[in-house]
């Protein structure tokens, strides 16, 4: 069966219905997973018995496929009594899947701070949280802008496996339109550049805020 290019054409607007759930689950997914990440690490940081479990627990997140992670959420959870959506399901599963990514750029990210900085703050009478808030988290997020900006193309590009578990985002929507008619070169190239020029586009934005933070040079 050859490409239809005008059949292509035809179908944008089907596959665009899911676009709105693909930026959305991203965007939610990026924030959970970023807060995650940030607690799991300041717990890594806290008590020494709280340390071990934390690093345990960040290495199991890390280790497990992050369809196996899904398909807990949404198919064995329910099992016990808690039954989620399938659109917090992928968003709960991003989010817990990147958060123990990203609680190594955070690691990185304070770990690059001068110690200088933290003793200066504690002679200078603040808290631990106050130092946290106003000495470290500042520099630590300057720090990690340009992995957490390169993560949240991974995330963008991660929403595809939603459509496993029936969240209507576009790869879902071209698996709609290939079951009803029975084509399935089409569907998945216009999705696969769509996707690309959604990867592109953030990709764009976080340039931009490198170039802000001034992490990378101008270009003429």
């Amino acid at each position: 069966m050859s490409f239809d290019l005008g059949f292509a054409v035809d179908i944008i607007p089907l596959i665009l219905k899911g676009i709105s759930n693909t930026i959305l689950v991203a965007i939610l997914s990026f924030i959970g997973a970023s807060l995650m990440g940030f607690i799991l690490e300041m717990l890594r940081r806290s008590h020494w018995i709280i340390r071990p479990l934390a690093q345990l627990l960040i290495d199991a997140i890390r280790s497990t496929p992050i369809m196996v992670q899904l398909y807990f959420i949404y198919f064995v959870l329910p099992s016990y009594g808690i039954t989620l959506p399938a659109f917090v399901t992928g968003v709960l599963g991003l989010s817990v899947y990147y958060s123990g990514y990203l609680s190594e750029v955070y690691k990185a990210g304070i770990n690059a701070i001068p110690a200088g900085q933290s003793e200066a703050a504690f002679s200078l009478g603040l808290s631990w949280l106050d130092a946290l808030i106003f000495v470290i988290a500042p520099q630590m997020l300057r720090n990690v802008a340009a992995p957490l900006g390169a993560y949240s193309v991974s995330i963008l590009k991660a929403t595809p496996y939603l459509a496993v578990i029936s969240v209507p985002e576009m790869l879902g929507s071209a698996f709609d339109v290939s079951s009803a008619t029975y084509r399935y070169a089409e569907p998945m190239a216009v999705a696969g550049l769509l996707f690309l020029a959604l990867a592109l586009i953030a990709v764009a934005l976080v340039s931009q805020l490198e170039c802000r933070l001034g992490l990378t040079a101008h270009t003429p």
